[in-house]
């Protein structure tokens, strides 16, 4: 079945999808793991058949065939799309009027971020930004000036790419070098500072201090107004949120808030509302793309998760101009999904030797040289692709596709790594491990595919700096792969088919620690790790901040998708957001 989508390159508000149709393409991946065992992995001459086959029990999809009967509301959309026009010339008129006050600005730029509209003036945004930069700065450092003021300059500055000291923060500490403890009767600013102290970078040990000061004073708040806005902090602090999740949260909070602006408050949504009728006509195509496939009956022991794959994508971006990209790595993360899978615990070890052999040569003459079971998904990915390499052609970007192939065999034979030392039973180091961790993790695949499917990357140089590592996709992939790690390695280790030594494991086992001891560590280059994303972030930039923001919003991703659980293996924990995502529409009064 062809996906239909729209063009890798434009978005017409007309129609939601052209005459055309774009086949998206595989090239991603799943979530990773690591994880060591002492058992011998069982070979192919020990297996008779099938059932004889060591097989991990995942839950089910909870969801079934339901997205695939979404079917787009034309009239619907375009009735939004007049009003959000309406609205928008009514907010722009806000920003670029020169009545009021740098502050007044950067509180609007802010209001517009967390109720997920600051796309639609991202140029309004930075020109002022820019104006304006000097006179935050001096209001942030004036010795007058409250907490909540001086951490929500710190932080929208800091979150645009503008460099601002956090030596601002200075005089909110006492005599000792403390924060003052009457602060704490501030619960607006105390707040604030918390937000703010999450986009520190290396060597700003203040606000570490920061938020060692502020988190139990939140934890022991019980205000009424503030409750819903400090427990959402506390689960995921914005800066680590995932942009479309957050902006629906902020959505119902600033309903409530009496200083509300009631322009802005219908503008977010009807514009939240319109994007849904997007992401919910790209999950059906999916879904019935995912359907015809019929996968699920050829690998009933891999995970079936087409559409929380979906969700982590609109948490890369949500905005309807990258469909191209979202469909893209969407279909080659759920192939990968399989493949993942099938390394883990399903395939005998020479099996996949043969399998990896084959991603390796790419063409069709290997389907004879794979196991029988696995044709299927070869031949899978090879269509994909193949598909992907004509649109491509149409598409004038026949350059990113070398670099697509290149990702898919970077990742498989990273499984391979894994494979091979669960074979032999063998304990990476942590460097060894984080080296593998570093593809099967998906960061460089996920970005490439990003890359790829968007008509904002021209030609190879984004794709070569890719392929240089540099220090913003080694931190990002560190992340995922260790916060993946610390709340899921219990339960692959409990597996009867054995797993790959995790992260945790791996430091245990060579630093001779606790895994107490281990955790601490972890967690402490996963914060490490953030703080160089922050400062990789802070102009200049390697490339334009609309090409990093898919790096940080995977990591984002990584945050609310296994900060607490493992969502992706148990979808049962990122139901609601789901919901919440593409099924729920934001009431709105006539």
């Amino acid at each position: 079945m062809a996906l239909q989508a729209f063009s890798f390159t434009n978005f017409s508000n007309k129609s939601l999808y052209p005459s055309k149709t774009i086949h998206s393409t595989p090239l991603l991946i799943t979530k990773i793991k690591y994880c060591m065992t002492n058992k011998p992995a069982i070979r192919a001459e020990q297996i008779s058949n099938k059932g004889d086959r060591p097989q991990v029990s995942f839950p089910p999809t909870i969801w079934g065939d339901s997205f695939s009967s979404f079917s787009f509301k034309q009239p619907v959309y375009e009735s939004y799309t007049k009003q959000i026009e309406v609205l928008k010339s009514e907010v722009k008129s806000k920003l670029i009027s020169g009545s009021d006050d740098a502050f007044t600005k950067l509180n609007l730029i802010n209001l517009l971020n967390r109720l997920g509209l600051s796309y639609h003036f991202e140029d309004d945004i930075e020109q002022l930004l820019h104006e304006h930069f000097d006179a935050l700065v001096a209001r942030a450092s004036d010795e007058e000036c409250d907490l909540y003021t001086v951490s929500l300059v710190f932080r929208v500055l800091r979150q645009n790419g503008y460099k601002i000291t956090s030596d601002v923060f200075n005089k909110f500490k006492d005599i000792d070098g403390k924060f003052k403890q009457s602060l704490a009767t501030d619960v607006k600013g105390v707040l604030s500072l918390y937000e703010a102290a999450f986009v520190s970078i290396t060597g700003e040990d203040i606000l570490d201090e920061a938020i060692a000061f502020t988190k139990p004073i939140l934890e022991s708040i019980n205000i009424n107004g503030f409750e819903k806005h400090i427990s959402n902090a506390l689960k995921h602090p914005f800066h680590r949120g995932m942009p479309r999740v957050e902006a629906r949260q902020f959505i119902s909070l600033y309903e409530g808030d009496e200083s509300r602006d009631e322009i802005l408050l219908n503008l977010a949504k009807l514009d939240f509302n319109r994007v849904q009728l997007v992401h919910q006509q790209e999950l059906s195509d999916l879904s019935k793309w995912w359907s015809d496939l019929d996968l699920v009956s050829k690998y009933p022991f891999a995970r079936d998760r087409i559409v929380e794959i979906y969700f982590w994508l609109i948490g890369i971006f949500s905005e309807p101009q990258y469909v191209g990209s979202r469909l893209l790595v969407t279909q080659t993360l759920i192939l990968l999904s399989i493949v993942d899978d099938i390394y883990d615990g399903y395939g005998a070890f020479n099996e996949l030797q043969l399998f990896t052999q084959a991603i390796e040569r790419w063409d069709t003459t290997s389907l004879d040289l794979v196991p029988e079971y696995t044709k299927v998904l070869y031949k899978a990915f090879l269509d994909l692709f193949e598909q992907f390499e004509n649109d491509m052609i149409k598409e004038e970007r026949t350059f990113a596709l070398p670099y697509l192939k290149n990702e898919v065999i970077r990742i498989i034979k990273a499984y391979m790594t894994e494979a091979q030392w669960l074979h032999d039973g063998y304990v990476p180091s942590p460097d060894e491990y984080m080296k593998a961790a570093f593809y099967t993790g998906g960061i460089p695949i996920i970005i490439t595919g990003c890359y790829a499917g968007t008509g904002k990357v021209k030609g190879s140089e984004e794709f070569e700096w890719l392929l240089k590592c540099p220090k913003i996709i080694k931190a990002a992939g560190t992340i995922t792969r260790l916060i993946d790690d610390l709340v899921s390695h219990e339960d692959e280790q409990k597996r009867s088919t054995g797993h790959v030594a995790s992260a945790i494991q791996c430091y245990m086992h060579h630093n001779g620690i606790s895994e107490a001891e281990a955790t601490r560590e972890i967690e402490g280059i996963i914060e490490s790790s953030w703080k160089k994303i922050n400062e990789e972030c802070l102009s200049p930039t390697a490339l334009p901040m609309h090409l990093l923001m898919p790096i940080v919003n995977i990591i984002r991703v990584a945050e609310v998708c296994y900060r607490y659980f493992d969502g992706y293996t148990n979808p049962e924990h990122v139901k609601d957001y789901i919901e919440a995502m593409f099924v729920l529409p934001i009431p709105i009064q006539q």
